[in-house]
């Protein structure tokens, strides 16, 4: 059997790891595609390496650009690919727009899709990241929910027939990263921040928090306000974001940093006191490290981390400032996110839609 993957940012990366473990072990013939949609090495070339994930046999190097365009340029090149790899089902991840370009692409040439991650909302729609999860989950042939509530939104969007729970394949790897991590004691790369009390690890970087400069300069006050050291790890446009709209990242509290490879990011929110992000990804990953989370966000898919109170919504300055200095949630032995062997569910339901064709 052959698998096509297409990726293009770091939760992908990441979600592809154990993917790519699973096919090596059962034998089938796996292809990867890079969008080149995260073109920055830290966000794409360090995680191939720390992950044991194979080299792309496939790179379309779209680089940055409008939603328009860049999900264009990936569908102009698809078409290509997929003709000339011929696979026998295009296995896309998660919400982005390389997700929904390999989607669009693989159904008008009659190739069976499988998207992992399925079935997530937030349930606004102002972000393209929803747009992109619900167009893929109708187009797809068979739905890889994560959880339990993604089932559910799944049937209730008349998908039940071709939805399987498998769990979270970004489990599969952080617990094995954790494991790694905590048995060879790994350095901590934010060691030499200077922090008596503990430091938190921040990431912002969706367009809703860095486009208006208003709202962007109210985070950064609100980190720079933070009540012991905030740690930015910067993705290349949130610094140029800044730049153009004339606010200075680098005061009070908060500290920036490069992006880290993904076993040194785990290792940083491992040793931190908490976590402030916008990313989907990392609030669960706090959450599975057992490190309380603050979401600068309106609402998020990964409710069990709300229920569970191992993470926060916080917008104004005022929301982030509590939610950062709250007393540590409950302790929880609670698993939403599956055992660490989703994976291997995973391309078993592949391989079953595969058989009944």
């Amino acid at each position: 059997m052959k698998i096509m993957s297409v990726v293009g940012a770091r939760p992908q990366f990441v979600k592809l790891a154990p993917i790519a473990n699973v096919l090596r072990e059962v034998g089938h013939e796996h292809i990867i595609v890079h969008t080149g949609q995260h073109y920055d090495p830290m966000l794409s070339d360090v995680f191939f390496r720390d992950l044991g994930i194979p080299e792309p046999d496939a790179h379309l190097g779209v680089g940055s650009g409008s939603h328009g365009a860049q999900t264009g340029a990936m569908l102009a090149q698809m078409d290509q690919v997929l003709q000339q790899h011929e696979p026998d089902c295009v296995l896309v991840y998660g919400d982005t727009n390389s997700t929904l370009a390999a989607a669009v692409s693989a159904v008008k040439l009659h190739y069976p899709v499988a998207h992992l991650e399925a079935g997530l909302r937030s349930f606004n729609r102002s972000m393209p990241e929803e747009h992109n999860r619900v167009l893929t989950d109708h187009a797809a042939d068979l739905c890889l929910a994560p959880t339990k509530v993604a089932m559910h939104h799944l049937e209730s969007e008349g998908l039940a027939a071709r939805s399987e729970l498998v769990g979270d394949v970004m489990t599969d790897v952080l617990l094995q990263v954790r494991d790694s991590v905590l048995s060879t004691k790994a350095e901590n790369p934010l060691a030499d921040i200077d922090a008596p009390l503990g430091y938190y690890v921040a990431t912002i970087h969706r367009a809703e928090n860095t486009d208006d400069p208003e709202r962007l300069r109210e985070i950064v006050d609100a980190l720079a306000a933070a009540d012991r050291p905030v740690v930015l790890l910067a993705h290349p446009r949130v610094r140029a974001k800044a730049a153009d709209h004339g606010i200075v990242l680098e005061k009070g509290a908060l500290a920036v940093h490069d992006p880290l490879a993904y076993p040194e990011l785990i290792a940083a929110v491992v040793n931190s006191a908490g976590v402030v992000t916008d990313s989907g990804g990392l609030q669960k990953e706090a959450f599975l490290l057992r490190v309380p989370c603050t979401t600068v966000r309106r609402e998020t898919e990964w409710v069990e981390t709300i229920e569970l109170g191992w993470n926060v919504l916080a917008n104004t300055s005022a929301e982030i400032t509590k939610a950062l200095t709250r007393t540590a949630p409950p302790a929880t032995d609670a698993t939403p996110y599956g055992d660490g062997h989703a994976a291997q569910r995973a391309i078993a339901a592949i391989e079953a839609l595969y058989a009944k064709r």
